[in-house]
């Protein structure tokens, strides 16, 4: 197969639309409770919370790698990234509520962990963490309500 300068981008990107596309339509065939805020919220809210992410997760990285803080301190924060990143495969991906359900309890429940293992340490990574923790809140809620709408 012979693939001209580009077209593998081209042809990447195509099958990268496709897929979202089918997944946005997926997402929008889903009965969804009155509360659930529009598809476009998204984007916005989480580009802002992983600012924040990257930078009291990063920080508590760094305490670890410079043995100031135990290893043991950062294991919440680095479960807490793995699930936050397995959210999108699972629910768009494979298009399954109920392990993307499994998945955010999970997000909520490390990164209470890591805001109460932080707190002692650098209260501001837990504090700076709270419209995060509101976020995932409201996010758990949603995603059990449309796993329950559309068992």
């Amino acid at each position: 197969m012979v693939v001209p300068p580009g077209g593998g981008r081209r042809l990447s990107r195509s099958v990268y639309d496709a897929s979202m596309n089918d997944s946005a339509a997926w997402y929008e065939s889903l009965i969804r409770p009155g509360f659930a805020p529009p598809a476009w919220v998204f984007g916005p809210v989480w580009t802002v919370l992983y600012v924040v992410i990257a930078l009291s997760f990063g920080y508590v990285l760094l305490q670890a790698i410079r043995k100031r803080w135990p290893w043991r301190v950062f294991l919440p924060f680095g479960l807490n990234l793995l699930f936050n990143l397995a959210f999108t495969p699972l629910q768009f991906g494979l298009k399954s509520n109920e392990l993307a359900a499994l998945d955010i309890l999970l997000v909520l429940a490390t990164l209470l962990w890591a805001m109460r293992t932080a707190w002692p340490l650098a209260r501001w990574v837990a504090l700076v963490n709270i419209p995060y923790l509101l976020w995932v809140g409201f996010a758990t809620v949603l995603q059990l309500a449309i796993t329950w709408l559309n068992r």
